[in-house]
């Protein structure tokens, strides 16, 4: 029997883009949701697989893996945290405010 793939709160399109960019993109599109949003985003960078789990460790998001799509993208879920740490606006991979 298939498992049914949660449907999530908010879904970021990062087809295309770099991790760097698409993680700006994430930071952004994510910014004031309600912790506990499921988070899934289509990522077409190689690098999706490793810089995802490794962005989540960072900022305390966790990080859920791989999920089924129907249209066959790669697509990965996090959840966000209620405790969360914010990283710099044009730097992802900074945590703290920009000065």
């Amino acid at each position: 029997m298939h498992q049914e793939t949660p449907v999530p709160g908010i879904t970021v399109d990062g087809t295309g883009l770099l991790c760097v960019t698409l993680l700006l993109r994430l930071r952004k599109e994510i910014d004031g949701a309600e912790p506990g949003t499921l988070v899934h985003v289509i990522a077409t960078d190689p690098a999706a697989p490793l810089d995802l789990p490794a962005w989540c460790h960072l900022t305390g998001h966790t990080y859920l893996g791989p999920v089924a799509d129907s249209a066959n993208r790669p697509v990965y879920a996090l959840r966000l945290s209620a405790d969360a740490r914010p990283t710099r606006p044009n730097a992802p991979w900074h945590t703290g405010q920009h000065r």
